[in-house]
């Protein structure tokens, strides 16, 4: 009995320093892939700076200077009653819509990113201190800073001046907060500085989990509950709620997961929408996000199977044949920007090194990085890979 024992220990330690390869053979690779283009946009980033709500106003906005705004992508003018308030078409964006705050949100995220990305593979705190300047002017400066709230985000001309759903845009926040947890992590940052970002996301968590927007979101049936989730567990981990914080794993684990994947690891409610392609994709890396948010070294999500079967594992499975050959999709084409999707879908690198499966590596390898397209943008909050590693390695 003694050889047979001997062999299966030396095949589960080879097995288990496979596996550790493959998942170090990921982080390199990663940097391999993004270590050139994070530095040239950095260098960039060095010399911008901030731009936050305060430098665009609305007229359609009822809130004040401090107030994010933005207006439901698919919203139009009626044309059969000019002025009046505006009609829906799933699906296709109104570039008429005010989305500078938008933008600037988004902006604010990439900036953040890339210079926590940059001081990573570099060390040099001269990124930290550009990280700062930006943060200060979001969360500190009384003559810049945005107000803790999404009160008026996603209206409609006419109809509303604000709504639950516009909880998303905030999803722009997170590579910022991530960015700010490794900083502090390392001792970069401290004192009234850090305590001034940790009131103000103390702020947001709490109007997003106690006003009546954010209580509707939490149980919106598809990627928006996906996404209010991922958020509030990030926010939550960030200024140390932890009471919110085991809500949202709780709320993972036995509602979202089983209720919005089928068996066989799609999302009906996603390929019911006018575009199913891009809507699965988003809400497949919102579900990794949540996992990657929320794991700890007693629950590790990214194994975590609800009762009919359904994980994120079987969701990046699914969507794979997808990613690698678009064509191959069975469902409608989405009604708009069919042909800029898929792109490097952080699902996958993250699968990757979760899973130990170098094929989801290249599934994220071959597509692009840093893209460019404001629509994918909106619907990628995650976009600098190497700032959320460190996740996956303490699970």
């Amino acid at each position: 009995m003694k050889k047979p024992m001997t062999l299966c220990i030396i095949l589960l330690l080879m097995c288990m320093n496979s596996c550790k390869q493959t998942e170090a053979g990921v982080s390199d690779g990663a940097l391999i892939a993004l270590k050139d283009g994070i530095l040239e946009r950095a260098s960039r980033n060095l010399n911008e700076k901030p731009i936050t709500v305060t430098h665009a106003i609305s007229t359609r906005s009822t809130g004040g200077i401090h107030d994010f705004f933005s207006e439901g992508d698919y919203w139009w003018p009626d044309p059969d009653n000019p002025g009046g308030p505006y009609i829906r078409k799933d699906g296709q964006s109104n570039p008429e819509n005010f989305g500078d705050h938008r933008k600037a949100l988004m902006r604010f995220s990439e900036v953040v990113g890339n210079l926590c990305s940059a001081f990573l593979i570099t060390n040099d705190t001269g990124y930290v201190n550009h990280i700062k300047a930006h943060c200060d002017a979001w969360f500190a400066v009384d003559s810049s800073k945005m107000n803790p709230h999404l009160l008026y985000a996603q209206a409609i001309h006419g109809r509303h001046t604000g709504r639950a759903i516009g909880i998303i845009d905030g999803i722009h926040l997170m590579e910022v907060v991530q960015s700010l947890i490794v900083l502090e992590q390392r001792g970069l940052l401290e004192g009234v500085r850090l305590n001034s970002y940790k009131a103000w996301f103390s702020s947001f968590l709490n109007w997003m989990t106690t006003h009546p927007y954010g209580l509707k979101e939490m149980v919106h049936p598809n990627n928006h509950s996906t996404c209010w989730n991922m958020q509030v567990g990030l926010y939550a981990d960030f200024t140390g709620n932890d009471s919110i914080f085991h809500a949202c794993v709780e709320r993972f684990t036995h509602i979202l997961l089983p209720s919005q994947m089928a068996p066989d690891g799609s999302f009906p409610l996603e390929l019911a929408r006018t575009k199913p392609y891009g809507y699965s994709l988003f809400n497949l890396d919102a579900m990794a996000g949540n996992a990657l948010v929320l794991s700890t070294d007693s629950l590790n999500l990214w194994n975590y199977q609800a009762d009919s079967g359904q994980s994120i594992q079987k969701g990046i499975v699914f969507m794979a044949p997808f990613v690698k050959n678009k064509g191959s999709w069975t469902w409608q084409k989405d009604i708009m920007y069919w042909e800029n999707w898929p792109v490097a879908q952080p699902a996958f690198i993250f699968g990757a090194k979760a899973y130990g499966r170098p094929d989801f590596f290249r599934l994220w390898e071959v597509y692009e990085h840093f893209p460019e397209v404001f629509e994918v943008k909106r619907n990628l909050p995650i976009r600098n890979p190497l700032i959320w590693m460190e996740r996956l390695n303490s699970i």
